[in-house]
């Protein structure tokens, strides 16, 4: 094949795989550029960085066009085991406070709620470092205590200590994926703890009776479940991270997990829960349509999915017009370097939140990152009215916290 076929054949199929394959650097690509020889110079897919040759209007959002509550950050975590399951009551701090506030300022952040705050003194200290000193800028939740998950009279102990954390401060619950994807009946060892155990059923109560929200997240990307194979969109993802896969074993799928948190939300109807990563299903969003129709004390946050919502933006429009009383504005972000990098506080974070919402730009990166995180594709802005971004920003937030904004 000539050099004209060789173009026409990349530009239609936009890469061409090598017939090496995976290797442990990633997969390798030919890619038409020819060298003096007139052969094509093989690439690796981390680094193949396409430039669009789409010219599209490109509007810059520095400030959010009403306050917003990020309701969720992580500002402090319970230091965790090899088995992926906090411990105890020491905590670690990405940032100190002064860090974060200015981009705060900047950014048109009012709030920041921080919902690792970890348990017992662990709490205490989390509240004392951000709530204490700035009440008007930052809310902590705290967490189960997984530990002690085990032990006879968990249920009681853990609604008890809902109890306490609420007296010292604490506004809401946040429960990590711990539930359903890591917490074993013997700590490291035995079956896996279902989302729905009743054991829990106590802390549930607990959580509505004080009219505080919880913030849940049990189960990860649908792609996550599936065989990392070249069918898999998010195989890059996944094979630069293989832990974070859950195909095999004796994982749970992922419907089996979203049904098991469903029951728990309809068995608890009076406490409020913030299902996050737009219901752990921003895949599919009629399912969580559907969620939301079944359960009235079911809401929504957006944090680090607006990749699977900008690549549906005429179902994620009408999404958020049927459900604006009910989304809430998240970022899932933490202040530097220990998380994925769609998810580390910066000026640019945000403005690409705000230009997804406010905006109706097509054809943009979801995330800061050199290499999209998630997968190899861009969004397009949905263009909110006032009336829904003003919920989504902040009323919707601050009617589940119970604060004035």
């Amino acid at each position: 094949m000539g050099t004209i076929g060789r173009r026409r054949l990349l530009e239609s199929a936009g890469v061409l795989l090598a017939a090496g394959g995976i290797s442990a650097g990633g997969v390798t690509v030919a890619v038409e550029e020819e060298n003096k020889a007139g052969k094509p110079l093989p690439l690796q897919l981390k680094d193949f960085e396409p430039r669009s040759m789409l010219h599209m209007p490109e509007t810059k959002v520095e400030r959010s066009r009403y306050p917003l509550i990020d309701i969720h950050t992580h500002l402090s975590r319970v230091a965790k085991s090899a088995h992926g399951v906090g411990i105890g009551e020491e905590m670690e701090y990405a940032a100190p406070v002064d860090a974060v506030l200015p981009l705060m300022d900047r950014k048109n952040i009012r709030m920041m709620v921080n919902l690792t705050g970890g348990v017992g003194k662990g709490l205490d200290e989390a509240i004392g470092k951000f709530q204490t000193p700035h009440p008007d800028r930052f809310l902590t939740f705290t967490e189960p205590w997984w530990e002690r998950s085990n032990q006879p009279g968990y249920g009681q102990f853990q609604a008890d200590e809902i109890v306490r954390a609420h007296k010292v401060g604490a506004r809401g619950l946040k429960v990590l994926k711990t539930l359903g994807l890591y917490l074993r009946e013997k700590v490291s060892t035995g079956p896996l703890v279902k989302v729905d155990d009743k054991r829990f059923d106590p802390m549930w109560e607990s959580c509505g009776s004080l009219g505080i929200p919880v913030a849940i997240h049990v189960s990860d990307p649908e792609a996550f479940f599936l065989p990392i194979d070249r069918f898999n969109e998010r195989f890059e993802e996944l094979n630069n991270h293989p832990d974070w896969s859950f195909h095999g074993k004796d994982f749970p799928s992922n419907a089996e997990i979203l049904e098991a948190r469903n029951r728990v939300l309809e068995r608890h109807p009076k406490t409020q829960f913030i299902v996050l990563h737009v219901g752990n299903d921003a895949e599919n969003l009629p399912y969580v349509a559907e969620c939301m129709d079944r359960f009235p004390n079911m809401h929504v946050e957006m944090g680090a999915r607006i990749g699977e919502l900008g690549r549906q933006p005429r179902m994620s429009r009408k999404f958020f017009d049927k459900y604006q009383d009910r989304i809430l504005f998240g970022t899932d972000a933490v202040p530097h370097g220990t998380d994925t990098p769609q998810q580390v506080f910066t000026d640019k974070l945000y403005e690409i939140y705000y230009r997804f919402l406010e905006t109706e730009d097509e054809y943009f990166d979801y995330a800061p990152a050199r290499v999209p995180p998630q997968g190899r594709w861009r969004i397009y802005g949905l263009g909110l009215p006032d009336e829904i971004l003003k919920k989504v920003y902040h009323e919707n937030a601050a009617r589940l916290l119970q604060i004035k904004i």
